[in-house]
């Protein structure tokens, strides 16, 4: 799971990881839908997009294990690894920093979702203007990281801090992951 405020990293970082490993990656679909739909979201809106992420996850999911079949008959190696590029952390983030609250659907899938490892992807790339971001101030940026990082701290998931530009943060991230795949 890729995870962080805005404008870190977080797609190209997913797209790369996927390549190296020979992988699938989840996009983020909130980017898709406030693209389609216009990006003047509603409270509301923030819930059909946190149920259309995870429906995109659980298509990549099955893709994936199709996907698996499929080379455990040619007896390839296996591509066991997806990565998400936004998950409920991300729409509890949102829901709260924009509207002061989370819907309770949100908070319920936080508690079922399970994942193998969080990346958090630091705010040390320059923001990226475009239509759809909305926080280009540093000390808002800032302020986003603090509370993705108190999230990452105060839960079980093993996670670890993605910093630099993007040949060495995808370095970074490589190395993270074969360690934490050996153990």
């Amino acid at each position: 799971m890729i995870t962080g405020p805005e404008s870190t990293g977080k797609s190209t970082l997913c797209r790369q990881l996927a390549n190296h490993y020979k992988t699938l990656w989840v996009p983020e679909f909130a980017r898709e839908f406030l693209l389609k739909n216009g990006n003047k979201y509603s409270y509301e809106d923030l819930l059909n997009i946190a149920r259309g992420q995870l429906r995109l996850e659980d298509e990549y999911l099955q893709a994936l294990s199709h996907t698996t079949d499929k080379k455990k008959s040619d007896q390839s190696e296996l591509p066991s690894i997806l990565f998400v590029d936004t998950d409920m952390y991300v729409m509890k983030v949102w829901c709260e920093f924009v509207f002061g609250k989370c819907h309770p659907w949100i908070l319920e899938q936080i508690a079922k979702r399970e994942y193998d490892y969080y990346l958090l992807c630091n705010i040390d790339l320059p923001w990226i203007q475009d239509e759809l971001r909305e926080y280009p101030m540093l000390e808002t940026r800032q302020q986003l990281f603090k509370i993705y990082k108190d999230i990452l701290v105060n839960q079980s998931t093993p996670w670890t801090l993605i910093s630099g530009d993007d040949k060495e943060r995808l370095n970074n991230a490589v190395r993270v992951i074969d360690n934490y795949l050996i153990c």
